[in-house]
């Protein structure tokens, strides 16, 4: 249980860093292998105090989505909502939860 509960860790860090409180996020976006764990939803549903999770984006084609939009913004493709989009790389490389 503990390893579980140290998953968590990153999450309360990024809210700390964003100096954000956990009730002004508005959508929990699960991407990545982990997010499959049923124990990492129900931890991460518990921490924001019962929210849905968003897993409606397939963890593996979350980055294909992303790295398709930061094309369409460099080759100036798309339509005008594509371009006003900004794309930041949050995690580059794998937390390993």
């Amino acid at each position: 249980m503990d390893l579980f509960r140290k998953c968590m860790e990153p999450v309360e860090k990024c809210l700390r860093d964003a100096k954000m409180d956990k009730n002004s996020v508005h959508d929990v976006v699960l991407v990545g292998g982990s997010t499959r764990i049923p124990k990492v939803q129900q931890l991460l549903q518990d921490f924001f105090n019962g929210k849905e999770l968003c897993k409606s984006i397939n963890p593996d084609e979350a980055v294909a989505y992303g790295a398709a939009v930061q094309a369409a913004i460099l080759s100036g493709e798309g339509n005008e909502k594509v371009q006003d989009l900004l794309l930041l790389d949050v995690t580059p490389l794998s937390l390993g939860l």
